[in-house]
């Protein structure tokens, strides 16, 4: 969103929700991929199974697999969400192999992404945090720190979504 007045972009608002993703009534959902876009387990797994997973599997199919610290988007199916952005999140190999860089790069394409087609929320999961293996604090603060640094017109609202306490705990720390 731009301020009127100054043209500069507004400060999106960020919000911890504890629940299942699928779920969520934002404009796009982003699902933390794998690169070949194929589906899988936790997330990703979850949103394939949710939107409809035999469409959602031949809209992935056509984008032809993803890099880590991209993202790419697809129509949201059977999903509340119209959009979903598949990110590639980096495997953790102990912080020194720039996974940061990557991890913040996924989460400021989906929001450009989100921009891109006028989305005014999205909804994350905890990217890289599941079987990739990123420590949840250091991955929710790289989350907070991209999100707060987007430039995105459109987007209003951020949803960091939590499947677990524990997470939802993190993310309510870091955003007080």
């Amino acid at each position: 969103m731009v301020d009127a007045k100054h043209n500069e972009p507004v400060p999106i608002e960020i919000v911890a929700v504890k629940g299942d993703i699928t779920g969520e009534d934002v404009d796009v959902v982003v699902n933390a991929a794998n690169s070949s876009l194929a589906g899988g387990g936790g997330v990703d797994g979850a949103i394939h199974r949710a939107a409809g997973a035999a469409e959602l599997h031949r809209a992935c199919a056509a984008l032809g697999g993803c890099d880590p610290g991209d993202a790419k988007l697809t129509e949201g199916f059977a999903l509340k969400a119209k959009w979903i952005a598949h990110a590639v999140g980096p495997v953790w190999r102990g912080g020194d192999g720039g996974e940061s860089e990557l991890l913040a790069s996924c989460y400021r394409r989906c929001l450009e992404l989100a921009d891109g087609v006028g989305a005014s929320s999205v909804a994350f999961p905890a990217i890289s945090t599941g079987v990739y293996g990123y420590p949840r604090r250091e991955a929710a603060a790289v989350a907070v720190r991209a999100i707060r640094g987007s430039t995105a017109r459109s987007v209003k609202l951020v949803k960091l979504v939590a499947f677990d306490d524990e997470t939802h705990s993190i993310y309510q720390d870091l955003l007080a």
